[in-house]
């Protein structure tokens, strides 16, 4: 839904919507596309209509959740791009995006960079935000300078898949992102 489309929704409507889409993107993360509808809507706290009337499908919710959450990051990242410390902003950032990435595989596939065309426009937006706390981190001498954009979402990504997997542990995890982020600090 356009962000024009939003305004003119009323405020309980725009409630409803976000409350779907809250409970949307927890019941995708915990159990997948399998999840029905009739739950997400119970989970939210409103009637089966009222998703519907929000989303007709549920590959129309899904792609929606997962547009919300890349629009919720780039929101952080954009805010990071003012931060004093462009390195610590930087990996903050990450560590933000790692914390969210690990736990739900849908954005692995948005960071990566295998958009479809409904998330072209969310990607690409995520790309030049994240792209802008990279050069800023870069110029600062906190990241190592031969490292593009298009290297760090496939190096994130790649961290992602690694450590998505239910036999992976929490200290692993933290292990994975800690030798990536090493990786890309400059020497």
């Amino acid at each position: 839904m356009a962000e024009s489309e939003l305004r003119t929704l009323r405020s309980d409507a725009r409630r409803n919507r976000a409350r779907v889409l809250a409970a949307a993107q927890e019941a995708f993360a915990a159990e997948g596309l399998s999840v029905p509808l009739d739950e997400i809507a119970r989970r939210a706290g409103v009637g089966a209509g009222t998703v519907y009337r929000h989303f007709p499908t549920k590959e129309a919710l899904f792609q929606a959740a997962i547009v919300d959450r890349v629009d919720r990051i780039i929101a952080i990242a954009r805010e990071l791009a003012a931060a004093p410390d462009p390195g610590t902003a930087f990996f903050d950032f990450l560590d933000q995006l790692a914390a969210e990435g690990t736990v739900k595989r849908d954005l692995a596939h948005a960071v990566g960079g295998t958009a479809t065309p409904e998330y072209l426009k969310p990607v690409h937006e995520l790309n030049t935000a994240i792209g802008a706390l990279l050069t800023r981190a870069q110029r600062a001498g906190a990241v190592r300078t031969d490292i593009a954009i298009d290297d760090l979402m496939r190096i994130i990504k790649g961290a992602f898949l690694a450590t998505h997997s239910t036999a992976t542990t929490p200290a692993q995890r933290d292990r994975t992102f800690s030798v990536v982020f090493d990786g890309l600090r400059a020497r």
